[in-house]
């Protein structure tokens, strides 16, 4: 009788797969509500209608936003959300404005949304299971503990991408992913959020920096024992001999170098539970701090 495949999240932690540097990049984040159901596609087989879905997808493309469906863990609203996030450091906030036919968001710019902004954070859940049951199965469990605590804050999402680090938050405006969230620390990741702090251990990193970018953060942090969100501003990077990387980051009144090297693990036959072939991942090796 052959044995059932383990998982991909727990096998991602079972080999200590990397968290850090592996948040989506995204300046930008647009929200659809559709309750009920997602395919496998959710964008692909929503019922926005084929016209409004192109032409929000290349204003998307345009802006460097990531297009997510959104639906509550709990309950349907009475009538459907749209929201526009700007994770630009320094720009960071949030539009909210409702829509009653889909063919309202042939309008809806995300570089322009109409609106007043806020600051207000959301907070989105991946519980995407058509695309990976990891999803579904750690996602459902975080979504529930987060709207306990922050009912109007917290959305299920579709796929964002990582589903070996199911469950996946992504807290917005400021695109900060996190990964193997589990329902016992998910509110203390919001709370130490709302206090302008990141949660290190869980984080991915943020959708508007490189992923090397993310990577000299993450090392920086642990050396500097910084966990301000706006800590360790990326200024500069650069291609060194051997394939290293330097990046420059702002730290205090002045700026410390973290120097990397990118390389590729062995082949991993379950990167995700539907995976048909193995795939390497990127991995990140700290050369030292200038």
């Amino acid at each position: 009788m052959a044995s059932t495949p383990e998982r991909c999240a727990p096998a991602a932690e079972r080999r200590g797969d990397h968290l850090f540097a592996t948040a989506a990049p995204a300046e930008r984040f647009v929200l659809v509500e559709e309750p009920g159901a997602w395919g496998r596609n959710a964008l692909r087989e929503s019922r926005l209608g084929a016209n409004v879905l192109a032409g929000l997808l290349a204003r998307c493309h345009s802006a460097n936003a990531r297009l997510l469906l959104v639906r509550r863990a709990h309950r349907p609203t009475e009538s459907r959300r749209w929201a526009v996030a700007d994770a630009r450091p320094g720009f960071e906030a949030t539009w909210w404005g409702t829509f009653a036919d889909d063919s309202e968001l042939c309008d809806l710019d995300p570089t322009a949304p109409p609106g007043e902004p806020s600051n207000e954070p959301t907070f989105l859940v991946c519980t995407h299971g058509r695309r990976d049951p990891c999803c579904a199965g750690r996602g459902w469990p975080v979504a529930v503990s987060l709207t306990e605590e922050f009912r109007e804050q917290t959305w299920q999402c579709s796929h964002v991408g990582g589903d070996r680090f199911a469950a996946n938050v992504v807290i917005l405006p400021h695109g900060l992913y996190y990964g193997h969230v589990v329902p016992d620390d998910a509110v203390a990741i919001a709370r130490t959020h709302i206090e302008g702090r990141v949660t290190v251990g869980s984080l991915r990193g943020r959708s508007t920096f490189a992923p090397a970018e993310q990577a000299a953060q993450h090392f920086a942090r642990l050396r500097h024992g910084l966990d301000a969100i706006d800590a360790l501003v990326p200024l500069a990077l650069e291609r060194r001999e051997n394939d290293a990387v330097a990046v420059r980051l702002a730290l205090g009144d002045g700026a410390t170098t973290v120097v990397l090297r990118e390389h590729e693990s062995e082949p991993i036959p379950r990167l995700t539970c539907g995976a048909r072939v193995a795939t390497p991942i990127r991995e990140w090796e700290l050369i030292g701090v200038e």
